[in-house]
């Protein structure tokens, strides 16, 4: 399912609203070994940071239609267009494609944004719910993540407190499958220029101001669908 079979062009302006959700995070638990080395501090994110935290990450004057300071393709900026019939308002769909990720709206419109997807096979096309939502989440690779990558996250395994350089940025949606968390979350990113491209570990990324703007219009429990990333052709 592609761009052109979804959406039409863009329309006209839109507006925003405001919301906040505390991010809290259970510490793991520690073997006999480990209780005797020194504790890490455990990563936290202070609600009293976080409107300095989006200011420092909003640019003056910010446009959503208009500002780039992070030179993107003019495509990848914010755009609301017309949504085909039979999508439903409040879902979340990311054409993998294109790198677009579309909000659907009531009245026949959606709200486009740029996104970067996983790199090689770690992209997962699914349908998932939106089973929690974060302001300047912490953030812990995944043991797999660490595997792969032990010189880029092994210095992270016990966590990383929020902010601006945090991986995952200033929101995040974590995706679910029923109960089960499935690691895989759509989120703001410090490496905007990322975006269009394939370049994270199995999530999707947005520009940070960019996702501040959805984050308000997106309800827990909204499904994710997350299309896969090769055409589909009309003999398959």
């Amino acid at each position: 399912m592609t761009t052109t079979a979804l959406f039409s062009a863009p329309i006209a302006a839109w507006a925003q609203d405001e919301d906040a959700e505390a991010t809290v995070e259970t510490p793991a638990e520690t073997t006999e070994a480990e209780a005797a080395a020194p504790t890490p501090p455990r990563p936290t994110s202070n609600p009293a940071n976080w409107d300095r935290w989006d200011a420092q990450i909003t640019p003056a004057g910010y446009d959503p239609a208009t500002s780039n300071p992070w030179g993107l393709a003019p495509r990848f900026l914010p755009r609301r267009v017309e949504a085909n019939p039979g999508l439903t308002p409040g879902d979340l769909h990311v054409d993998a494609v294109a790198r677009y990720l579309y909000h659907i709206e009531a009245g026949g419109t959606a709200m486009r944004y740029g996104v970067a997807i996983a790199r090689g096979n770690l992209y997962e096309p699914g349908v998932y719910t939106v089973g929690r939502k974060a302001k300047w989440p912490i953030w812990t690779p995944t043991a797999a993540m660490i595997k792969r990558d032990p010189h880029l996250y092994k210095q992270h395994e016990n966590g990383m407190s929020g902010g601006p350089r945090n991986p995952l940025g200033s929101r995040a949606f974590y995706l679910y499958e029923g109960n089960r968390d499935t690691l895989l979350r759509i989120h703001g990113s410090p490496s905007p220029g990322s975006i269009g491209g394939r370049a994270s570990s199995g999530c999707v990324r947005m520009v940070m101001a960019h996702i501040n703007d959805l984050y308000p219009q997106v309800y827990k429990g909204a499904t994710a669908h997350l299309h896969p990333p090769e055409r589909i052709t009309a003999a398959s």
